[in-house]
């Protein structure tokens, strides 16, 4: 399957290392004894070049018939990529940094988080260490896949924000809330690849990135490695992956459905349709209401609602106000949980 979605690859940014040279004095005169010089720091770019060395064998390209995507070493026969990067398929190629090659069969896949796991045919793979703390806006980051093909690419640059949904996706994906942002420049192709920072250690998978036909400028987006983890080790142990669920259909609140229902709002999630057999039905939810206010954030957009809702865990009673009308109301939620 061709990889159609936009994706990222991370840049990163090399902190410049300054050194000082001190000569050596006797009585106040300058010492006649030659004073070994100072090693040169490295500069930035050999830091970066041993990181992607350590690192690059570590990312593999995924091939899928014609499509080709990129995936991270999880453990030394397995490797993680995105579900759109393998779809329906079972069976798939993987290259590696070294130039050899081999089958791989795709064990499990979670279309909420869009996460795919394949146990590789080729064994002691070496596996990085994954960052399951976020980073901070502003640190360096490289991305390494395998844009158009290009096997082993680097970009780099910063993480550029945190808990970012992509808009208007929520109507389309679950997958693309909460992730990490960053301005590398990527291509088709770097899917399933890896955001690592300064020390090599992997901080997300890639996911999407916003095109510059959209009026873009380096907007791209991976998918945070503690919930790469958290569902990679979900779907090698049971096949599925569980995530909370609250039993509704949403949709965009326009100025136009606003206007028909009567609703004294101008941002919410829409309440399209309640699943009479989902955690939501006995809440008093009903179509046509507009979530406003979830979990005590407020909601502007279906994908800030989806992120919150990534967030909670199944079991929890969430309070919810939502405007009907010209009413605004409190209801309480209890959520539910579904697999992928």
């Amino acid at each position: 399957m061709a990889e159609t979605r936009w994706i990222s690859a991370v840049v990163l940014a090399a902190v410049m290392a300054l050194s000082a040279c001190t000569a050596g004095q006797d009585g106040g005169q300058p010492s006649r004894e030659p004073v070994p010089a100072a090693p040169a720091p490295a500069a930035p770019e050999a830091a970066l070049a041993d990181v992607v060395d350590r690192i690059g064998p570590s990312v593999v390209t995924v091939q899928v018939g014609a499509g080709v995507g990129s995936g991270v070493v999880l453990r030394p026969d397995v490797v993680v990529t995105n579900q759109h990067v393998v779809g329906q398929q079972r069976e798939v190629v993987v290259a590696y940094a070294d130039g050899g090659r081999s089958p791989g069969t795709v064990l499990a896949t979670d279309t909420v988080t869009d996460l795919a796991v394949v146990r590789t045919e080729r064994k002691n793979l070496p596996v990085p260490e994954f960052r399951t703390a976020l980073p901070r806006p502003g640190e360096t980051a490289v991305a390494i896949g395998s844009p158009l093909g290009f096997q082993n690419s680097v970009t780099a640059g910063i993480i550029s924000g945190l808990h970012r949904e992509i808009p208007g996706s929520g109507s389309r994906t679950q997958a693309l809330v909460d992730l990490i942002q960053t301005d590398a420049a990527i291509s088709p192709g770097n899917s399933g690849g890896a955001l690592i920072d300064s020390l090599g250690r992997v901080v997300g998978i890639n996911e999407a990135y916003i095109p510059p036909t959209a009026g873009a400028v380096s907007l791209g987006f991976a998918i945070p490695s503690a919930t790469v983890l958290d569902v990679a080790e979900q779907l090698l142990a049971d096949g599925t992956a569980t995530h909370p669920y609250l039993g509704v259909s949403l949709g965009r609140l326009t100025p136009d459905i606003q206007q028909r229902l009567g609703v004294r709002t101008g941002h919410g999630a829409l309440v399209l349709d309640v699943d009479q057999a989902g955690p939501a039905a006995g809440s008093g939810l009903r179509t046509g209401d507009v979530i406003v206010q979830f979990a005590g954030q407020d909601i502007r957009t279906v994908e800030e609602l989806l992120s919150g809702l990534r967030r909670t865990e199944p079991g929890r009673k969430v309070p919810v106000t939502i405007a009907r009308g010209d009413a605004r109301q409190q209801l309480e939620l209890t959520i539910g949980s579904r697999t992928g």
